[in-house]
């Protein structure tokens, strides 16, 4: 029963799981509710899974059925990965590679990679945006970039896919005369909360009505990393920063990284994966700049991707 499984079932899973209920995901789909109900049912019968707790106004995704969610949307961005890429092959090169990419990145990478970039083709001339938060994809679904590198917006608007790069380090810093430097142990939120936090600001509306490691109620929000850079040593607050941005200011003593309850020591693992429109995907050119980044993160290359770790 399980070959029969199909795309369709798996695509209808995850859209009733993202929206939250079988109308919604009919819509998404531009089906009716009575289909996306009996699609899930036939899923559940050839799964042998009740993938649904429908007892409720709404159904919410079981137990089990978070488990086969996971598995359903890889299955899905693979495919969707595979006919992309395919598309684009067969698309022809790009009269010009524009690509967004996260402040979080470190540019150096993309830098590196160019110098190659512009022996492969030579004739293809390169846009960079750099941006963060939602600005680092909206210039992706508007069609001005063929791909975006992505890290600091943690969910993703529908119609884009996905492909894992690697992963940079994020550390919550500030200035070694901040009060907050003195602190021994542990910080409590409690404490952080009483201290102006840095924050980057979106440039889009993507993430309009969200927030993203927010943990203080007083922030100050800039919109250049770089600024936000000469705020933290100027010790007018604290904020978090990839770490390849901060390691030779912690190690001078300008930033001290802060021990916050709750944050590993070392610091978080925030992942950047190359997102792209699943209907207008990279051409060879962007195709093989995404897949020399992945190449770059495990080593492969002349330089590695500084205080990132591969995946």
């Amino acid at each position: 029963m399980l070959d029969g499984v199909s795309l369709d079932q798996l695509r209808t899973f995850v859209a009733a799981a993202d929206e939250g209920s079988f109308s919604a995901a009919a819509r998404r789909l531009r089906r009716t509710q009575s289909a996306v109900s009996e699609t899930i049912a036939n899923l559940e019968g050839q799964l042998s899974v009740v993938l649904f707790d429908r007892s409720a106004r709404y159904p919410r995704v079981t137990k089990q059925g978070e488990v086969l969610l996971a598995d359903a949307r890889s299955v899905v961005s693979a495919v969707d990965g595979m006919k992309a890429r395919a598309k684009g092959i067969a698309g022809g090169l790009e009269p010009e590679l524009a690509a967004v990419i996260d402040v979080f990145f470190p540019i150096t990478t993309i830098a590196d990679v160019s110098h190659e970039f512009r022996q492969e083709f030579p004739a293809t001339p390169l846009r960079l945006y750099v941006e963060a938060l939602g600005g680092a994809v909206q210039p992706v679904i508007d069609g001005r970039a063929s791909f975006g590198l992505v890290g600091s917006l943690p969910t993703l608007p529908p119609g884009l896919a996905a492909e894992r790069i690697t992963s940079v380090k994020f550390v919550m810093v500030a200035a070694a005369r901040h009060p907050l430097a003195e602190h021994t142990g542990l910080i409590p939120r409690e404490e952080l909360a009483r201290h102006v936090q840095l924050v980057l600001t979106d440039r889009s509306e993507l993430s309009t009505g969200r927030e993203f490691g927010v943990m203080s109620p007083s922030t100050w929000r800039l919109a250049d990393l770089f600024a936000k850079h000469a705020f933290l040593v100027s010790g007018l607050g604290w904020g978090g920063m990839p770490l390849h941005a901060v390691s030779k200011d912690i190690a001078e003593g300008r930033l001290i990284e802060l021990s916050i309850e709750d944050i590993p020591v070392g610091g978080l693992k925030l992942p950047m994966s190359a997102v792209y429109r699943v209907d207008a995907p990279p051409g060879p050119a962007g195709r093989w700049m995404i897949d020399r980044l992945k190449s770059c993160s495990k080593g492969n290359c002349g330089t590695v991707i500084d205080s990132a770790e591969s995946v």
